[in-house]
């Protein structure tokens, strides 16, 4: 069965470290447990995004790469 993420954010278009501060200002306004799914094409999100959810305590559930877009889905912890 698929997750459903409370929110998404499409970061495609954005250059480090643009697709992570929004993500992080982002998950500010979700709730603890819920998820958000963000989408990004910059080649550096690979390494940032789990660098971020690894610092700041924040869940990195899946990431899936199709054709040079990525999708992150990340439960927010704190």
């Amino acid at each position: 069965m698929a997750m459903i993420p409370n929110d998404t954010l499409d970061a495609c278009g954005l250059l480090c470290p643009l697709p992570v501060l929004k993500l992080r200002k982002r998950l500010k306004s979700l709730g603890i447990g819920e998820v958000i799914a963000m989408q990004a094409d910059d080649p550096a999100a690979i390494i940032d995004v789990p660098h971020f959810c690894a610092e700041s305590g924040h869940d990195l559930l899946s990431a899936t790469d199709t054709d040079g877009v990525q999708t992150y889905l990340i439960r927010k912890t704190l």
